[in-house]
């Protein structure tokens, strides 16, 4: 297994502790990965929700990832909130975008003091916000809408409504990005919501569920693309998608890349795609299947840091 650390795999992430955590009702109408929860379970799945991100906090530290953990108390009635990678992403070069949010309850999860803590934190050139452009009905979901190879700079996006094809061209504008749009759908012929949930880049694979991709010939270029700018492409199945094979993360510990996903994820895959992983990148399995009621999984609730940290032994004065 390769030790090299690359752009693509970061070394630092935010995450958000949620501790009024429930399924969406606002997001259930175009995320067929959600369940319904009872209402009279509120509590007790909230507290377990919470209990899961602790847990896989404490795993990625064990395994040498910077994690900048925030709590959402839920004064704001932001179910959601646990999944960040959705309002905001860093770049290489100091660049942060914010995102604007198909679901009106989905706004009020934009924080500003993340946006602070990576301001101080790391080097920071410029914030691109595009949230305002929610008043246009433009949306862009952030890498949820998006998975990025940040080497190749492409944004792979499956066209949904929460992802707009002329904000897609100019965020790709903005941050040097070829977009690669195309089009999906599940085993009861709905379009993904999400392009996390059917594909993840990492260093040298790439894990795609390349039979939700509707156009044959379409997948067929997604897949050549892959290849090459040097990606291995594992291909899963529409019931490893199901399982949320396809959301996980590729980031940088202490003794190498490791793969961030959920056990559920994990015990899909077959022994053979493990290995042909682990060539590359450690499993990391994380039990989050309270959250993943929500529908969404691992990938979801990482916001990957492609910053420069600040030098903080500089003197104040000091260019840090």
């Amino acid at each position: 297994m390769s030790t090299f650390r690359s752009i693509q795999a970061p070394a630092a992430v935010v995450m958000v502790r949620p501790h009024r955590f429930t399924p969406n009702p606002e997001t259930t109408a175009d995320n067929a990965f959600q369940s319904d929860a009872a209402k009279d379970q509120a509590r007790a799945i909230a507290d377990t929700a919470h209990d899961e991100v602790t847990q896989a906090v404490d795993r990625l530290q064990a395994a040498g990832v910077r994690v900048h953990l925030f709590e959402d108390t839920g004064e704001r009635d932001t179910p959601d909130s646990v999944f960040l990678n959705n309002w905001f992403s860093t770049h290489s070069g100091g660049h942060v975008a914010i995102y604007p949010m198909y679901p009106r309850n989905r706004r009020r999860e934009r924080r500003s003091d993340i946006i602070e803590m990576l301001k101080a934190e790391y080097r920071v050139r410029d914030v691109i916000d595009y949230s305002g452009l929610e008043n246009d009905g433009l949306f862009l979901e952030g890498t949820g809408a998006m998975v990025l190879d940040h080497m190749a700079r492409v944004a792979y996006t499956a066209r949904s409504n929460r992802a707009d094809p002329v904000l897609l061209e100019r965020f790709s504008t903005h941050f040097n990005f070829e977009p690669i749009v195309f089009d999906t759908a599940d085993t009861a012929g709905r379009p993904i919501y999400h392009t996390n949930v059917l594909m993840c880049v990492a260093t040298e694979f790439a894990l795609l569920g390349t039979r939700t991709l509707t156009d044959p010939r379409r997948a067929q270029e997604v897949i050549e693309r892959l290849q090459e700018s040097g990606h291995e492409v594992i291909d899963l199945s529409q019931e490893q998608i199901a399982n949320f094979a396809g959301n996980a993360i590729e980031l940088s510990g202490r003794d190498g890349r490791i793969l961030a996903l959920s056990q559920r994820a994990c015990d899909s895959l077959t022994a053979r795609q493990k290995a042909r992983i682990e060539r590359s990148a450690r499993l990391l399995p994380l039990a989050v299947p309270t959250l993943e009621m929500a529908g969404g999984s691992v990938r979801c609730m990482i916001a990957g840091i492609h910053l420069s940290p600040r030098d903080t032994t500089a003197q104040p004065g000091e260019d840090a």
